[in-house]
């Protein structure tokens, strides 16, 4: 449901939804056979990137050396194969389930990614010679600006404008989708975000959209036709009936879709996993063509307790993390759909190579993130691996901290992907404004 929608129907939003059968199938019905999802897993408060993907060449020595009590021990890295970026790697032990996937060439990591003005250095940042993205460290400036927020009265994101200039046979009202609280990314200027709840939005109080026969669901696809002359009548009756129509279509997919078997994992984020990897079938087959999937999770804000066994460190969410992505993958193998679906890693942003003082590390910048997809060159780290010493070539903190300058932006990222989804090239500066300001727009991440 529209997240603006659910605020406007107040307490009618507390009933559940029950709409009219047959409506998954929309605008821009296909055959089923050119289907392509990205789905942006959003780990909340900002993941250490440097835990996530270390050296093990010489330049672990550095990593050591800065790191301190948050090292992770060399003997214990899951050992990725071959050499990139100039360097040999090892993933956090508890990443270990993602290391086939990294040898089968659909899994490449994207190192030192940030939102960027305008390429920088770190000498240039500390100089102040470029422009930088308005409230560096804050949590919610950031997650938006990762997610595409360009100017303070334009609150959508950059999957949310590229999906509104595709072209017309790729749209869909389910082309933008948030699986939470989350929505910025998937938010356009002008079209509606989809709310997939656990349940599809199965229940409207009394009424279950799964019994169209049943009198109050009736009742409720009767309000959703209501007409109203009044302007701000019409708008609410609108909303209603968009809100009606979204929980159906989620609703009739989920009683129409086949639970996946792998191992998600027991909690919030393998249910979620789970629920998109049995859904993604059924959107291919009655004929979606593009969509865009927003799910955020965890509590990566690792200020304390960053190492160790407690629910919140980053080795027991990573472990979590670990198991939904591997599972999704055998999923998306096992439906025929790993051509089809690709896997974003994203976060808040990057933390501080220095520990904090309390067990932990703090907000930074430049962050590691990983694809995942048979369409992903994989096997491999893009970009730019910084130097892992504080104060270093890399590192634009005035305090030796150890907050790396990204070399790739965001953006460039994005625009990878959003061109794979269809974003024609003439009408990438619509939904990146930003990259006019960049000579390469996009990065060699997937296969020609």
């Amino acid at each position: 449901m529209n997240r603006d929608r659910r605020r406007m129907l107040g307490g009618a939003a507390g009933l559940g939804l029950l709409g009219a059968a047959g409506l998954l199938a929309g605008a821009g019905q296909a055959t089923g056979s050119d289907y392509r999802a990205l789905v942006v897993l959003f780990l909340t408060g900002g993941n250490d990137g440097h835990n996530l993907l270390v050296p093990t060449d010489a330049a672990y020595s550095d990593y050591e050396r800065a790191r301190q009590n948050l090292a992770l021990a060399r003997s214990s890295l899951a050992t990725l194969p071959g050499n990139s970026a100039g360097h040999s790697f090892g993933l956090h032990p508890a990443l270990a389930p993602l290391v086939p996937l990294y040898a089968g060439k659909r899994l490449a990591f994207i190192a030192n990614v940030g939102p960027l003005v305008e390429p920088a250095s770190a000498r240039q940042v500390l100089d102040a010679a470029v422009d930088v993205p308005p409230f560096l460290l804050s949590h919610s400036d950031q997650v938006a600006m990762q997610q595409g927020w360009t100017v303070a009265d334009d609150m959508s994101g950059w999957a949310g404008r590229a999906l509104e200039v595709l072209p017309s046979s790729l749209r869909h009202p389910l082309n933008a989708v948030t699986l939470n609280n989350g929505r910025t990314l998937v938010q356009g200027k002008r079209s509606a975000v989809s709310f997939l709840s656990q349940d599809g939005s199965r229940y409207w109080g009394m009424a279950d959209l799964a019994r169209p026969q049943d009198e109050v669901a009736q009742n409720i696809n009767r309000m959703a036709q209501w007409q109203f002359a009044n302007a701000y009548e019409a708008e609410y009756a609108r909303s209603f009936g968009n809100a009606v129509a979204d929980s159906t279509r989620f609703t009739q997919a989920l009683m129409r879709s086949t639970t996946s078997t792998g191992d998600f994992g027991s909690g919030y984020l393998g249910d979620r996993m789970r629920q998109l990897a049995s859904l993604l079938p059924v959107f291919k087959s009655d004929g979606l063509r593009r969509q865009v999937f927003l799910l955020e999770w965890g509590n990566f804000d690792t200020h304390t307790g960053q190492r160790g066994s407690g629910e919140q460190s980053q080795d027991t969410q990573l472990g979590q993390v670990a198991k939904a992505v591997s599972a999704f993958d055998g999923a998306m193998q096992a439906a025929g759909l790993t051509e089809d679906v690709t896997l974003l890693l994203m976060s808040d942003f990057g933390r501080t190579l220095r520990p904090g003082s309390g067990g932990g590390s703090e907000h930074a910048w430049g962050n590691h993130l990983f694809a995942l997809g048979g369409a992903v060159d994989g096997g491999r780290v893009l970009g730019s691996f910084p130097t892992l010493t504080l104060g270093g070539p890399d590192d634009g903190d005035s305090g030796r901290n150890g907050r790396m300058v990204p070399s790739t932006g965001t953006d460039q990222l994005a625009n990878t992907l959003m061109q794979w989804l269809g974003l024609p090239a003439n009408l990438v500066l619509e939904a990146f404004p930003n990259l006019v300001n960049f000579s390469q727009k996009s990065i060699p991440l997937l296969r020609a």
